[in-house]
Protein backbone atom coordinates (compact mmCIF):
# COMPACT_ATOMS: atom_id res chain seq x y z
CA UNK A 1 0.00 0.00 0.00
CA UNK A 2 1.28 3.45 -0.92
CA UNK A 3 1.85 6.13 1.67
CA UNK A 4 -1.36 7.96 2.44
CA UNK A 5 0.47 11.28 2.20
CA UNK A 6 1.49 10.56 -1.40
CA UNK A 7 -2.06 9.67 -2.39
CA UNK A 8 -3.38 12.83 -0.71
CA UNK A 9 -0.73 14.92 -2.46
CA UNK A 10 -1.83 13.50 -5.81
CA UNK A 11 -5.47 14.40 -5.01
CA UNK A 12 -4.41 17.94 -4.11
CA UNK A 13 -2.55 18.27 -7.42
CA UNK A 14 -5.63 16.93 -9.26
CA UNK A 15 -7.78 19.65 -7.68
CA UNK A 16 -5.25 22.32 -8.69
CA UNK A 17 -5.16 20.99 -12.27
CA UNK A 18 -8.95 21.11 -12.43
CA UNK A 19 -9.07 24.61 -10.95
CA UNK A 20 -6.67 26.11 -13.50
CA UNK A 21 -7.63 23.98 -16.56
CA UNK A 22 -9.73 26.67 -18.25
CA UNK A 23 -7.17 29.41 -17.57
CA UNK A 24 -4.32 27.25 -18.94
CA UNK A 25 -6.30 26.37 -22.06
CA UNK A 26 -7.07 30.04 -22.72
CA UNK A 27 -3.42 31.05 -22.24
CA UNK A 28 -2.20 28.19 -24.47
CA UNK A 29 -4.56 29.36 -27.23
CA UNK A 30 -3.27 32.93 -26.92
CA UNK A 31 0.32 31.63 -27.12
CA UNK A 32 -0.50 29.74 -30.33
CA UNK A 33 -1.77 33.01 -31.81
CA UNK A 34 1.55 34.69 -30.96
CA UNK A 35 0.77 36.60 -27.75
CA UNK A 36 4.04 37.10 -25.82
CA UNK A 37 2.32 38.30 -22.64
CA UNK A 38 0.45 35.00 -22.36
CA UNK A 39 3.77 33.18 -21.95
CA UNK A 40 4.57 35.28 -18.90
CA UNK A 41 1.09 34.77 -17.46
CA UNK A 42 1.34 31.01 -17.97
CA UNK A 43 4.65 30.97 -16.14
CA UNK A 44 3.01 32.70 -13.15
CA UNK A 45 0.49 29.90 -12.67
CA UNK A 46 1.31 27.30 -9.99
CA UNK A 47 3.50 24.41 -11.15
CA UNK A 48 0.95 21.91 -9.91
CA UNK A 49 -1.60 23.39 -12.33
CA UNK A 50 0.07 21.42 -15.11
CA UNK A 51 -1.59 18.06 -15.87
CA UNK A 52 1.80 16.43 -16.39
CA UNK A 53 2.41 16.69 -12.63
CA UNK A 54 -0.34 14.13 -11.99
CA UNK A 55 0.62 10.51 -11.36
CA UNK A 56 -1.60 7.60 -12.36
CA UNK A 57 -2.22 5.53 -9.24
CA UNK A 58 -4.07 2.30 -8.53
CA UNK A 59 -7.59 3.00 -7.26
CA UNK A 60 -7.40 0.09 -4.83
CA UNK A 61 -4.05 0.47 -3.09
CA UNK A 62 -2.47 3.64 -4.56
CA UNK A 63 0.49 1.90 -6.21
CA UNK A 64 2.11 4.28 -8.75
CA UNK A 65 3.96 1.69 -10.82
CA UNK A 66 2.56 -0.99 -13.09
CA UNK A 67 -0.63 1.02 -13.67
CA UNK A 68 -3.06 -0.41 -16.23
CA UNK A 69 -4.90 2.53 -17.74
CA UNK A 70 -7.78 0.48 -19.15
CA UNK A 71 -8.78 -0.77 -15.70
CA UNK A 72 -7.43 1.99 -13.44
CA UNK A 73 -5.57 -0.45 -11.20
CA UNK A 74 -2.05 -1.80 -10.82
CA UNK A 75 -0.89 -5.04 -12.41
CA UNK A 76 -0.78 -6.76 -9.02
CA UNK A 77 -4.36 -5.86 -8.13
CA UNK A 78 -5.45 -6.74 -11.67
CA UNK A 79 -4.03 -10.24 -11.30
CA UNK A 80 -5.64 -10.69 -7.89
CA UNK A 81 -9.07 -9.38 -8.90
CA UNK A 82 -9.05 -11.20 -12.25
CA UNK A 83 -8.25 -14.46 -10.47
CA UNK A 84 -11.19 -13.90 -8.14
CA UNK A 85 -13.44 -13.12 -11.12
CA UNK A 86 -14.18 -9.59 -9.86
CA UNK A 87 -13.38 -7.87 -13.16
CA UNK A 88 -16.20 -8.31 -15.71
CA UNK A 89 -15.13 -9.71 -19.07
CA UNK A 90 -11.73 -10.92 -17.86
CA UNK A 91 -11.10 -14.62 -17.48
CA UNK A 92 -8.00 -16.58 -16.59
CA UNK A 93 -6.65 -18.28 -19.67
CA UNK A 94 -5.69 -21.94 -19.80
CA UNK A 95 -4.52 -24.04 -22.72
Amino acid sequence: MAKVAMMEKNLKIAKTVEKYAAKRAELKERIRKGDREAIKELAKLPRNASPTRLRNRCQVNGRPRGYMREFGISRIMFRKLAGEGSIPGVTKSSW
